[in-house]
């Protein structure tokens, strides 16, 4: 018996095996997230049927006992628990606009300490400003 040639070509790779891997693994992965997903749906299609058929057995009682429908609120589907790993990412924009509106919130509402110190100092920059432009008026003269 000659295991030299089983053997050999194991041992011997020419790597691209590790790329085949590689391939296999990512394809079985795309193929259980399907599989997953599938099967979700399907749990979901079930409960849903299930609950339409409820549904008409109570409608079948209301009928047959002369029971009226309390009114209903819009019926919604169920919010799925938000996954904040999944939630929308905010803009750079939509940052800038809250935290410029934190300090519009600090500045109004925030603690009056703070709030005063801001005032003052937006009226000491507006004063400030406004005694250079009279100086250098009043130099051009």
């Amino acid at each position: 018996m000659n295991f030299l040639g089983a053997a050999g070509g194991a041992v011997g790779g020419d790597g691209g095996d590790d790329e085949n891997d590689k391939e296999k693994e990512e394809e079985a992965e795309r193929e259980r997230q399907e599989a997953i997903r599938e099967a979700e749906e399907r749990r979901k299609e079930k409960h849903r049927k299930m609950e339409e058929e409820r549904e008409k057995m109570r409608q079948e009682i209301r009928d047959k006992y002369n029971i009226k429908k309390k009114e209903e609120v819009v019926e919604q589907a169920p919010q799925e628990e938000p996954n904040p790993l999944m939630r929308k990412k905010k803009t750079p924009e939509e940052l800038a606009a809250e935290a410029e509106q934190e300090d519009l919130d600090d500045f109004t509402n925030g603690d009056p300490s703070s709030g005063n110190r801001k005032l003052k100092n937006s009226i000491e920059t507006q004063v400030n400003e406004i005694k250079t432009q009279i100086e250098g008026k009043c130099s051009l003269q």
